[in-house]
């Protein structure tokens, strides 16, 4: 056995843990606080010699995340109508941007959003208007 193997077995007890991938919300969220620790540690230094275990935690909750963590559209109607879930609002609760016909139109994809809807849904969600415009 070559002494790095050496000292990685001597030593596994401690450093499985914090590379573990998690199992549950509350080892996601101990994980990203790890992280977050290391990350002020390496700061901006890509040759810090941490840098491989902010990959290797990064991977941890990304994969994380996509597994488990709701996919967010991020634009257009799509990102409209995940706010509104989110929100737990319905159609007529958007009435400052329409009528609950206007506002089905608009999430059927018969009407699209104008910019004064889009502000007033921007301010609503506090998000950037941007969210709002589809880049087709």
């Amino acid at each position: 056995m070559n002494q790095q193997l050496a000292q990685a077995v001597k030593y596994w007890d401690y450093i499985s843990p914090v590379i573990k991938q998690p199992g549950n919300q509350t080892e996601f969220e101990e994980l990203v606080s790890e992280l977050d620790e290391l990350l002020e540690m390496v700061g901006d230094d890509e040759e810090h010699h941490l840098i491989g275990l902010v990959d290797i935690m990064s991977n941890l909750v990304s994969s994380y995340e996509e597994e488990h963590l709701p996919k967010i559209p991020t634009k257009g109607v799509d990102a409209l109508a995940f706010l509104m879930q989110t929100h737990n609002l319905s159609q007529s609760d958007l009435s400052e941007i329409g009528s609950q016909g206007v506002v089905s139109e608009i999430l059927h994809g018969k009407r699209e959003l104008n910019l004064r809807q889009i502000k007033l849904l921007a301010q609503k969600f506090h998000v950037d208007i941007s969210t709002f415009v589809d880049d087709d």
